[in-house]
């Protein structure tokens, strides 16, 4: 799954948008900011999560590893100790291939 973090135009998301944008539950996005220490939101005065696009890049990470590509948890977690910042230059190609795939699909038709 991909989302176009460019069309996030807000600062801040709630749980629930989170959620959406993944197509997870709520429950799924707090237990994984339980378990991964890095995902950490912003949260209000009287306790809500704010994601930033930062936080849902992080989240996207973590949902590319675990729902697409089959790692448990302790795996994406060693996984992601040990390989941050080829993920980042991974991530970064990626968005700039795909990119790359729109204008060649707008240019053919």
């Amino acid at each position: 799954m991909s989302i176009p973090l460019d069309s996030l135009t807000k600062r801040y998301y709630s749980v629930t948008e989170v959620a959406k944008l993944f197509g997870v539950t709520t429950s799924l996005v707090r237990y994984w900011e339980q378990q991964f220490d890095f995902l950490r939101p912003h949260k209000s005065s009287n306790g809500d999560r704010r994601f930033t696009t930062d936080n849902i890049r992080q989240f996207e990470v973590i949902y590319h590893l675990v729902k697409e590509q089959g790692y448990t948890l302790a795996g994406a977690k060693r996984y992601l100790k040990e390989e941050k910042d080829k993920i980042r230059q991974k991530q970064e190609v990626l968005k700039t291939l795909k990119r790359l795939r729109g204008f060649l699909e707008d240019l053919k038709i």
